[in-house]
């Protein structure tokens, strides 16, 4: 069992950052890959990035690339998403996950642990 606590989020003006942190429960932290995913009013949840069990590879929606990062510390049973450069359609609740896999998918079905998730909110 996972329990994941989600927090930093807020309201930001655009082209502003934001840094979100995510603190799992337990001591088998590193036995899953972990991913942040969003939801914005009136649409369906939509893959942000994930990252490996070991850190060591990440992989990002297209609409977040070059802008968010995550990262995560297996000493700290922590993983983060970096959000630069923000924008009005970056507003939503964002969700971290937990798949037990050395790697994460974008498909939201195969995780099995999800926080409550944070809200952003950028305004234009």
């Amino acid at each position: 069992q996972v329990q994941l606590v989600e927090s930093g989020g807020g309201l930001v003006q655009a082209g502003g950052s934001l840094r979100l942190s995510c603190a799992a429960s337990g001591r088998t932290f590193t036995r899953y890959a972990m991913g942040w995913f969003r939801l914005a009013p009136g649409k369906e949840r939509e893959f942000v990035a994930a990252i490996s069990r070991s850190g060591d590879s990440a992989n990002y929606a297209d609409s977040v690339k070059g802008r968010f990062t995550i990262s995560r510390d297996n000493g700290k049973n922590t993983v983060a998403l970096q959000m630069n450069s923000l924008k009005p359609e970056d507003t939503a609740v964002y969700y971290c996950a937990a798949v037990r896999s050395g790697v994460a998918g974008q498909e939201a079905s195969r995780y099995d642990y999800w926080g409550q998730g944070t809200l952003v909110t950028v305004s234009s």
